[in-house]
């Protein structure tokens, strides 16, 4: 496995702006976004508690989810009416087209003080990035897991997502191989491959900039699984057909 390619705490956001994706630690995340490691340890619970994905088209039974979705304009975060996960077929050509309605984020987890500090943190880095504004936020929660063989993260293939900024916490793994992060520019050859494993690490990515995708993940013993929680920010709406 590939180290993740962690980002100084005071450069991360000058390498995003530079390169269109960056790496932090779960120290890092904790500094920036104004959490601790007992705050994210309430949140975590919360992955026990997942639906299965009723929408796969490859067939699959190994993802299950909740989604939310949230307005962020200035230190103000708004919990917007429960809508349906939708995408154009340009940027996801296998789930694409239609309206995906999941399950929302348990109460008590949005309730949480570090929800809302995630939440702005994010918000506050898409404005440092492209500039101060709302932010349309989709949080989603999920879980691969393993129980029938194979689990793919992103069974979509790299791909982009239509928004500005997207965040992908590594929650937890457990049991499992595979699971590579990996990078590309969407208008070149360059890309970055890495796994990360210490939970609370944090990709972002300028989804205007790079393609990203997950690797499958296999059992290494029973049980296996792998949590994240992906969160998207766009300018001037959500996504809808």
């Amino acid at each position: 496995m590939f180290e993740p390619p962690y980002v100084a705490g005071d450069r991360f956001e000058a390498q995003l702006k530079e390169l269109g994706h960056a790496v932090i630690s779960p120290a890092t995340v904790q500094r920036s976004l104004a959490v601790d490691a007992q705050d994210l340890a309430l949140l975590s619970p919360f992955w026990n508690d997942l639906p299965p994905d009723a929408y796969l088209r490859d067939g699959g039974s190994y993802r299950f989810r909740r989604h939310s979705c949230f307005v962020a304009d200035g230190p103000a975060l708004t919990q917007a009416p429960h809508r349906a996960h939708w995408q154009p077929l340009d940027y996801n050509a296998l789930h694409g087209g239609i309206e995906r309605w999941f399950e929302p984020m348990a109460p008590a987890a949005v309730a949480l003080p570090a929800w809302g500090r995630l939440m702005l943190g994010l918000a506050d880095i898409a404005s440092g990035l492209k500039g101060a504004r709302p932010w349309f936020i989709e949080a989603h929660q999920f879980r691969i897991d393993t129980a029938s063989g194979i689990g793919r993260p992103t069974p979509e293939g790299a791909h982009r997502d239509g928004v500005d900024l997207v965040a992908v916490f590594l929650v937890a793994r457990q049991q499992i191989k595979g699971g590579e992060s990996r990078v590309f520019e969407a208008q070149g050859p360059q890309g970055q491959r890495f796994t990360m494993t210490q939970p609370w690490t944090l990709l972002l990515l300028d989804d205007e900039r790079v393609i990203h995708e997950t690797t499958p993940i296999q059992p290494a013993a029973e049980n296996g699984w792998r949590d994240t929680l992906v969160v998207t920010l766009r300018a001037g709406g959500f996504q809808g057909p």
